[in-house]
């Protein structure tokens, strides 16, 4: 399906859809790379987006949003009394923008802070358009025990009772969370976060006829937040010395990894390559890894053992294995066919690991996920279309 494209402001391109109705996209941030695939595979599947979302501070440089985007505001990660501050602040915004809102089929919300604006302007809009709340993280104040964290679940509960639909990457999320905890039985849509590369994205690689000489190349790919695995990969790398290469590619959530320049510096054979084009740099980061690191541990026994990353089906399409915990959610997928678990996250147990695994058991691997269909890992049409209809 084709896209048509406006100039907004100078250099700034806005692609808009080709018909499939209006959709608006309430998102927490900007730059965030996970909305900013989502959005791209709403115009690429034909609907006309028109954006509400907020920028975080103190996460990654400015991006030039490719949509129609109304901009919120800033917000900085970890400061809810400001967050608070700054949703209030977009109510008087999204008033001045009521007409453009006229016509909207469904509204999307990315989270709780952007669902309590999400359900502001579906009051706004005649006739009411369908309000679709999706979840791609349960963030640990939902699942804290203290004042704070019930008063955001009632929050939420009231909100979704708004809801005609929830968008889930992971099963878990309403199998422990949204169902026992808020009681939600409701319409539930299963839309993992598979890779998206528009219909002229990357090809996959051919197999590869010989297996790779030693060392073994190690990845960490994406959103690099998770000081656990950092620390692991590290003491990974020094046990293992000239065996292991392990290469990051991504962004660095300084906030949530301060030491990040001195653990590397302090560890020669881990490198930061930096972040990179979405989707066209990921062919050659998996083709130049064996394996890839894909256990996130930050919120570990909530949110990081029930979610689904999207960088497993990444470095499954381009063929390359993951490494995950068993009894996650990722691990249980991970063993299905995706590579190999650990059986507790730790450096010593990914360390035997890797030992274990020859260059042979990693080509065949990488050769099992190459022949496994496309839509295992790359979303469809279909999919993402149906996810907001």
């Amino acid at each position: 399906m084709g896209r048509a494209r406006a100039m907004k402001a100078p250099g700034e391109v806005i692609v808009q859809g080709t018909g499939r109705g209006k959709l608006l996209v309430f998102g927490f941030d900007a730059n965030e790379a996970a909305q900013r695939r989502r959005i791209r595979a709403y115009l690429d599947c034909g609907f006309d987006v028109l954006g509400f979302t907020m920028r975080r501070s103190n996460m990654i440089h400015d991006t030039v949003p490719f949509w129609d985007n109304v901009d919120l505001g800033r917000t900085r990660n970890a400061a809810m009394g400001q967050r608070l501050g700054a949703l209030a602040r977009a109510i008087p915004i999204l008033r001045r923008h009521r007409d453009r809102m006229q016509g909207a089929h469904a509204i999307v919300a990315r989270n709780l802070d952007m669902l309590i604006l999400a359900a502001a302007a579906q009051r706004m809009i005649r006739p009411r358009p369908r309000l679709i709340y999706e979840c791609l993280d349960i963030h640990g104040l939902m699942t804290g025990d203290g004042p704070a964290s019930r008063a955001a679940r009632a929050l939420e509960r009231r909100l979704l009772a708004r809801c005609d639909a929830i968008v889930i990457s992971s099963p878990a999320f309403q199998r422990v969370y949204f169902g026992p905890v808020q009681g939600w039985t409701g319409e539930t849509r299963l839309v993992e976060n598979k890779l998206w590369t528009g219909p002229d994205g990357p090809h996959r690689p051919k197999p590869e006829a010989r297996p790779r000489p030693r060392p073994t190349v190690l990845g960490w790919v994406g959103t690099l937040r998770c000081p656990e695995s950092l620390d692991i990969l590290a003491r990974t790398a020094r046990a293992m010395g000239p065996e292991v290469e392990i290469r990051l590619h991504g962004i660095v959530h300084r906030h949530g990894l301060p030491d990040f320049d001195a653990v590397l510096a302090a560890t020669p054979n881990m490198t930061f390559h930096g972040p990179y084009a979405y989707p066209d740099g990921l062919a050659a980061i998996y083709a130049a890894c064996d394996v890839v690191w894909a256990q996130d541990l930050w919120q570990w026994g909530t949110n990081s053992t029930w979610l689904l990353p999207n960088r497993i089906y990444e470095a499954g399409y381009f063929g390359c294995p993951s490494i995950a915990v068993a009894g996650t959610e990722t691990g249980r997928r991970v063993a299905d066919a995706f590579g190999w678990t650990v059986f507790e996250p730790s450096a010593e147990a990914l360390v035997a690991l890797l030992t274990d695994l020859t260059p042979e058991a990693l080509g065949d691997r990488r050769r099992a996920l190459l022949e496994m269909p496309e839509d295992t890992f790359r979303q469809s049409i279909a999919e993402v279309g149906a996810s907001v209809s």
